[in-house]
């Protein structure tokens, strides 16, 4: 069977990435950090700090240049606000 035949949501969860490690949630269009993974669900943080959430890995992949930009400009933006020590 060739991976064409495979449903989106059915194919091999990627490799768990590095804590720390931007990546893109595609359901929910957000940045999160890596925080880990828990019974086959991996933990996203938004970057600077918040709530975590929880996502399936095959729905998140890693953030794309512009992605990463933006993340890290709203933390900067967040500190200079005094947001985020």
């Amino acid at each position: 069977m060739s991976g064409l035949d495979v449903p989106p949501n059915e194919q091999e969860p990627p490799p768990v990435p590095a804590p720390g490690t931007l990546m893109m949630d595609v359901l929910r269009e957000r940045v999160g950090e890596f925080r880990g993974e828990w019974c086959g669900q991996w933990s996203l943080r938004p970057v600077g700090g918040g709530v975590e959430w929880t996502v399936d890995p095959r729905d998140v992949r890693p953030a794309g240049p512009i992605e990463r930009l933006r993340a890290e400009l709203d933390r900067a933006n967040r500190r200079s606000r005094g947001e985020l020590l």
